[in-house]
């Protein structure tokens, strides 16, 4: 994943640094599943948590967590991320449904929805990331005999390289339209990087095409060092956060899409709690609190 791809160890390829990271978000959609009202459900998250060695200890249901609800990681954050992946489900089905058959997950981690999202016939997923994460989560699936539910391509390449030749070359058409998605991703990359992401991923979109993203508006990260979500994500596995995240100033990316003839939306996660009725809300202290989640259509060509 972009610039901090060395920090992936392990035979698997996801045992250290990101590759924890995909494995938290797998083990928080577990958790999600697994609720009485749950907004969102992954029946293949658990496979993955349990096949990695790093995580094969961690819960999958809410029940095997210290505390239960009342845990930062286990039980906000967990819960962060199940809303997360409820409105970016939601974001392209509405996308495939007005027309777009190309879905494209960029840092698609262990992310499942080619296999549990229900698509209209002749769509197609491209599932760019790391050969090593896409060949893990090929494993698991397989175990499962699993079966996609729309044409899924994965395309192993690392953001670094020219992962543009890569997903031209497994059949990506820029001439008609596509729908994108970044999740939880932009915050670990370099300026530079999610510049040119950005601009990359206008280039190759044909009018009607769609993009959302998720950033973190804070510029200074340390001040929430202390965040109950940071502090018990470091304690509890290990994982820190913001170490992970870069660190320089953040582009405009919003602004810059716009000026492409992009028509944009810009939310809290709150916006979205409030709208389902379930999710985390602000409190004290919130590392949560410069999360934006970003929407947006290419009106012209």
């Amino acid at each position: 994943m972009a610039d901090i791809s060395h920090r992936v160890t392990g035979t698997e390829g996801v045992e250290g640094g990101v590759g924890l990271t995909a494995l938290l978000v797998a083990a928080a959609r577990a958790i999600e599943t697994h609720r009485g009202d749950s907004l969102a459900r992954d029946v293949y998250a658990e496979h993955f948590v349990l096949a990695a060695p790093a995580s094969a200890g961690w819960p999958v249901r809410l029940r095997q967590a210290p505390g239960g609800d009342a845990n930062p990681l286990w039980g906000r954050f967990a819960r962060y991320f199940g809303l997360r992946t409820r409105v970016f489900d939601d974001f392209l089905l509405r996308s495939v449904d007005v027309g777009a058959r190309q879905v494209v997950l960029l840092g698609a981690g262990l992310d499942a929805r080619a296999f549990r999202l229900d698509w209209p016939p002749g769509c197609v997923v491209f599932e760019v990331d790391r050969e090593p994460v896409l060949a893990f989560k090929h494993r698991v699936l397989d175990d499962l005999s699993a079966t996609p539910k729309a044409t899924r391509v994965p395309i192993p390449v690392d953001l670094r390289d020219d992962w543009v030749g890569a997903l031209t070359g497994g059949g990506f058409d820029p001439a008609a339209p596509s729908v994108w998605l970044a999740e939880g991703l932009l915050f670990y990359l370099p300026n530079a990087t999610e510049t040119y992401l950005i601009d990359t991923v206008d280039r190759l979109s044909a009018g009607r095409s769609a993009l959302a993203y998720e950033v973190k508006l804070e510029k200074d990260l340390m001040r929430y060092r202390d965040s109950p979500i940071y502090t018990s994500t470091r304690q509890q596995i290990g994982i820190d956060l913001l170490d992970l995240f870069n660190r320089e100033p953040r582009p405009d990316s919003v602004g810059a899409l716009a000026d492409r003839g992009w028509a944009t939306s810009v939310h809290t996660p709150f916006d979205f709690t409030r709208g389902h009725g379930r999710g985390p809300l602000p409190e004290p202290n919130d590392a949560l609190e410069g999360n934006r989640w970003v929407f947006a259509d290419k009106t012209r060509p």
